[in-house]
């Protein structure tokens, strides 16, 4: 694709980048194909070949309206078009760049803008999200069901997790930011699976936001920030010989992987954020290179249907490595189709664009009820939450069906 830096633009390392994106597209269409919003929309600037377009325009130069960052907000960033794409286009890089510019070229109306404030200092602080979950958990009951399904019920306390010093392996262990409130059971889980295998977990302090939610929203300098504040709590750990950064929520690994790319120009933290990156890991490529029969699995008979989350599928580019886990483990998987279509929630995507986001729930809902199974397994907190609010069937993460399933 041709493309003309406007003088603003030209000669800047964002927009070189842009520019090396947006010509490797050969406006083929075949993203259309599997872009969730298009499918459901039918509009050629709600899919990733449009969108390339008005991105196209806006590091040219062009008037960029409001109708432009509707289009672009739109977009889930569940990058499956760039497990489509033949050509490599960097799609979830191009329309992350574009949003920042878009804040800066075009303000938002102050309520909108305080909507995505609140955010971004609500949802990646642990201690004030936890607080307010709580409160919201103790009135659910009097809730109308709309509002109470937005509210995930507090999780039944699992067995504690085993001490932290047990092993000589150790890895770090990223708590997250909702994690820890919403769903405490997911890293105990995977503190008690990777103790049978022979590893203990630490997790600094002062670990805090891999940035996602910040960067995402088009607040560049806050999430690099939080990046930074993670390499630099990390670091002494990692100085030590941690073996990796271990992490049970797949959005969080796709973007603390990204940490080496999108620091390569910090001269303080480029050659850092690279190692954080290499040593960024899945909870799944974890146990992949484990050996499980060490955990003397005994699962139950439960019919379990696999959601795979887009930042485990085409952020991560592991589409197979959790079915292929727990099919070695024992567990019986039941088929399902359309699973490269996103859930809807997709980090903020679930507050901010809650009416796509509900028609891309039930779509998906459909399909992983479709054999009817005992319980949904995922991979991500985002998916998991936003999947109970449109299903009685439980919905887990799948390192506690390998957790449940360890006969002691």
């Amino acid at each position: 694709m041709k493309t003309q830096l406007a003088p603003r633009f030209a000669g800047t390392p964002l927009a070189n980048e842009a520019q090396s994106i947006l010509r490797s597209c050969v406006h083929c269409g075949f993203c259309n194909a599997t872009c969730p919003t298009y499918q459901t929309l039918n509009d050629e600037r709600d899919g990733p070949r449009g969108r390339i377009y008005l991105i196209k325009e806006l590091f040219e130069g062009t008037d960029v309206t409001s109708a432009t960052r509707t289009h672009l907000d739109r977009c889930l960033t569940c990058r499956s078009c760039e497990t489509t794409c033949p050509s490599g286009v960097q799609y979830g890089r191009l329309i992350d760049m574009a949003r920042g510019v878009m804040e800066e070229e075009l303000p938002r109306h102050p309520g909108q803008r305080l909507i995505r404030w609140g955010l971004r200092k609500t949802l990646p602080n642990a201690t004030l999200f936890g607080a307010l979950l709580r409160v919201g958990q103790s009135v659910r009951p009097l809730m109308p069901a709309a509002l109470k399904s937005k509210i995930p019920p507090r999780q039944i306390s699992s067995p504690q997790r085993p001490h932290s010093n047990t092993h000589k392996r150790v890895m770090l262990l990223l708590e997250g930011c909702a994690q820890p409130s919403a769903t405490p059971n997911t890293n105990a889980a995977v503190a008690r699976v990777l103790d049978q295998l022979g590893i203990s977990l630490t997790t600094p302090a002062k670990t805090g936001c891999c940035g996602a939610v910040s960067y995402h929203l088009g607040a560049h300098e806050e999430g690099l920030d939080n990046m930074r504040t993670n390499i630099d709590t990390w670091w002494p750990d990692i100085k030590n010989g941690a073996e990796a950064i271990v992490i049970s929520a797949s959005g969080c690994g796709t973007m603390i992987k990204e940490y080496g790319h999108l620091l390569k120009d910090d001269p303080t933290y480029a050659q850092k954020a690279a190692r954080v990156s290499d040593l960024a890991k899945d909870i799944a490529e974890i146990l992949a290179n484990e050996q499980l029969d060490k955990l003397n699995l005994c699962p139950t008979k439960r019919k379990v249907t696999l959601h795979n989350p887009c930042t485990l599928q085409h952020g991560q580019a592991l589409p197979d490595l959790i079915s292929t886990i727990l099919k070695q483990s024992g567990f019986e998987l039941l088929k399902t189709s359309e699973n490269h279509l996103c859930c809807g929630s997709a980090g903020t995507y679930s507050i901010l664009q809650p009416a796509m986001a509900k028609r891309l729930l039930t779509r998906k809902i459909s399909v992983l009820e479709g054999e009817k199974p005992d319980l949904i397994a995922t991979a991500n907190i985002g998916c998991q939450l936003h999947l109970q609010t449109g299903t009685k069937t439980p919905v887990l993460h799948w390192i506690e069906l390998i957790d449940q399933a360890i006969e002691i």
